[in-house]
């Protein structure tokens, strides 16, 4: 029997389309990548995750992730979008994003949940967002990365 949340989380995403476009932004398209411009000027290179079967995965199952890399989940509109750790082997920084690329909400050094299952929380999703950005633990103090910094990409 497939767990409650489980299920829900992949009907939601289920209902995203597979792709998006803002303003003047470029197009992201599944499976790309793309150079993210962190507040500090770092850049990195984060997964463009837009299907829902892969958003459902997101870092599920990696044993870590590199100081200069990400993922990038593209939400067809804006909404709230709670994230959990099931099935992750570390902890992450999740990053929410208006339309505009400003950061509404952060979830700083967000504790893995190896176990999966329905005992592991649900983080952030509480202000309105279109883009989530995913980092290693860390990284969004690292990088200057707070409420209002402007993430470009």
């Amino acid at each position: 029997m497939v767990p409650l949340r489980f299920a829900a989380t992949v009907l939601f995403c289920l209902a995203l389309q597979s792709c998006v476009k803002t303003g003047s932004t470029v197009t992201l398209a599944a499976g790309d990548t793309r150079n993210v411009t962190l507040p500090d000027g770092t850049a990195i290179l984060a997964e463009v995750e837009i299907k829902p079967e892969d958003m459902a995965r997101g870092m599920m199952y990696r044993d870590s992730i590199a100081p200069d890399r990400g993922m990038l989940f593209v939400h067809a509109e804006t909404g709230e979008y709670p994230y959990w750790m099931a099935n992750c082997k570390f902890p992450l920084d999740i990053i929410w994003m208006d339309s505009a690329h400003k950061v509404v909400e952060i979830s700083a050094k967000t504790p893995p949940c190896p176990q999966g299952g329905n005992d592991c929380p649900n983080y952030g999703g509480h202000a309105p967002a279109q883009f989530v950005l995913e980092l290693g633990g860390g990284q969004a103090a690292r990088h200057a990365i707070t409420v209002g910094s402007a993430i470009h990409f």
